[in-house]
């Protein structure tokens, strides 16, 4: 079956469950807008299938979500870019060219290493891009099965270096990502710190799995309201890394010594299974002397502020990733 006939099968039953339940007894978190529901529980039903019909059957269901960028997003442009032979995009707002730019922001999707591409977070690259009034590079890296650890971290490391290369400043770049995309993000600041290379002048990190061997508190408590569960992740990253690697601090920067960062924005929800995780990340880096700015959002599941068109609960939360990075970037 053609991927968005199968996609659309699957949301056609998932509204179809979540409006009988609704309608019975009530939302799932009494907080939760029917869109935002409705977008939860389809990438819910998506991941758990994926585990019998397999990962590159779950790209194909992303890949065939469509992606809409309304109003002033319909203008940034988006250009292709090979940085350092990782493909990467620019996402343009009107009037900036990416080979001339003195900032940017350089964006790592997330997707649990295994999923997740520069089409699949156009939106939130457009976003960010209009709001800050900066060119957007989104970073293409190395997907596993087929690419394992630490390529995707390799290819990070390599797109920043290609951006400071092209005459981008330290002082004119920051990182931001969702979920592995903000793992990488900490990780990418850290391969730097430890190579002695100038860091970016901040990172915003968006519901950061960085600690993907947790096994209690939010994941457990909360798996019932996010996308995916811990067996899931489990296998995520066991496609990624061997278990045995999880210690080393590029995937568990929760467990790295955070000294010398630049200020960090961690943004995650009260009803993810990353809560625990992104909160103890925030504590260590401000008792390692990082200045941390620490948002949490009620109710709120897994990245809720990647495609605000679904889900609009995730404005407010894009708001304060624009106004936070248009300080740093002044």
């Amino acid at each position: 079956m053609h991927p968005a006939l199968e996609l659309a099968g699957i949301l056609a039953a998932t509204t179809t469950r979540v409006g009988l339940r609704r309608l019975s007894i009530g939302a799932l978190r009494p907080a939760w807008s029917l869109r935002a529901e409705l977008y939860q529980a389809l990438i819910r039903a998506a991941t758990d299938r994926s585990r019998r019909r397999g990962i590159r059957w779950l790209r194909a269901m992303q890949e065939a979500e469509p992606v809409f960028l309304p109003g002033a997003l319909a203008a940034v442009r988006f250009e292709p870019v090979v940085a350092n032979r990782v493909p990467c995009a620019w996402a343009l707002p009107p009037g900036t060219s990416g080979g001339t730019t003195q900032r940017a922001v350089v964006y790592f999707h997330g997707g649990g290493y295994l999923i997740g591409s520069l089409a699949t977070h156009r939106e939130i690259a457009a976003r960010l891009a209009i709001g800050v009034g900066a060119p957007v590079l989104a970073v293409g890296y190395r997907l596993a099965p087929e690419h394992r650890f630490p390529a995707a971290h390799d290819d990070c490391l390599a797109a920043v270096r290609w951006l400071y290369g092209c005459g981008v400043p330290p002082a004119g770049v920051a990182l931001a990502g969702d979920s592995a995309g903000g793992a990488l993000s900490a990780a990418t600041l850290l391969g730097l710190r430890d190579a002695g290379e100038p860091l970016p002048t901040a990172a915003v990190l968006l519901c950061p799995w960085v600690d993907p061997l947790a096994d209690s508190g939010s994941m457990r408590t909360n798996e019932r309201f996010d996308f995916g569960t811990r067996a899931l992740l489990r296998d995520w990253l066991e496609a990624y890394a061997s278990v045995e690697l999880a210690a080393d601090p590029r995937l568990t920067p929760l467990r790295a010594d955070l000294t010398g960062l630049p200020p960090l924005l961690v943004q995650v929800g009260e009803a993810e299974m990353f809560l625990d995780q992104a909160c103890a990340f925030a504590e260590r880096a401000r008792a390692a002397g990082v200045a941390v700015q620490l948002e949490t959002y009620p109710d709120m599941f897994h990245d809720w502020q990647v495609q605000v068109t679904m889900v609009p609960e995730g404005a407010a939360a894009v708001a304060s990733i624009v106004r936070f990075l248009r300080s740093r970037l002044a």
